[in-house]
């Protein structure tokens, strides 16, 4: 048991770390909410001409499902050199691994991950009513003594 106490320690403290890090953040944070921080970038730079589309979450799914079947093909290498060694059971248990990636991206699949076009049309006044007034952003940036 006394091997495994500074593993054990090493937890302890990592988790201490983690939540007092949560934790200290939470009380410490500034919080002076304002409308020029809520603006499309947060670092002061006021745009001069109309926002580039943000990536779709779907391209994110896309890139999950190809590191998904990475995975997949890295675990098939070994079984295809050992594949005489292993007999029954390597078949058998390759067979459940494939099982299981083929019903995920089923899944993935049936819920739309790789259907990329857009759900829903946005009308313009959606795309009014989240734009950003520059002059308003500008003048309340100069009164906060930003350039």
């Amino acid at each position: 048991m006394t091997q495994y106490l500074p593993i054990v320690i090493m937890l302890v403290l990592g988790a201490v770390f983690a939540s007092g890090s949560f934790v200290a953040s939470g009380l410490f944070a500034p919080r002076r909410p304002h409308r020029a921080k809520s603006a499309p970038y947060e670092c002061g730079i006021v745009p001069r001409t109309e926002l580039a589309e943000r990536f779709p979450v779907r391209f994110y799914l896309v890139a999950m499902i190809f590191i998904i079947f990475d995975i997949e093909i890295i675990f098939l290498y070994p079984f295809a050199a050992a594949a005489g060694e292993l007999g029954t059971f390597g078949v058998v248990e390759i067979a459940t691994f494939a099982l299981v990636v083929f019903v995920a991206f089923s899944y993935l699949v049936a819920n739309g991950a790789l259907s990329w076009g857009p759900k829903r049309g946005v009308s313009a006044e959606e795309r009014v009513a989240h734009r950003v007034d520059l002059k308003e952003l500008t003048a309340s940036m100069v009164r906060e003594g930003r350039d």
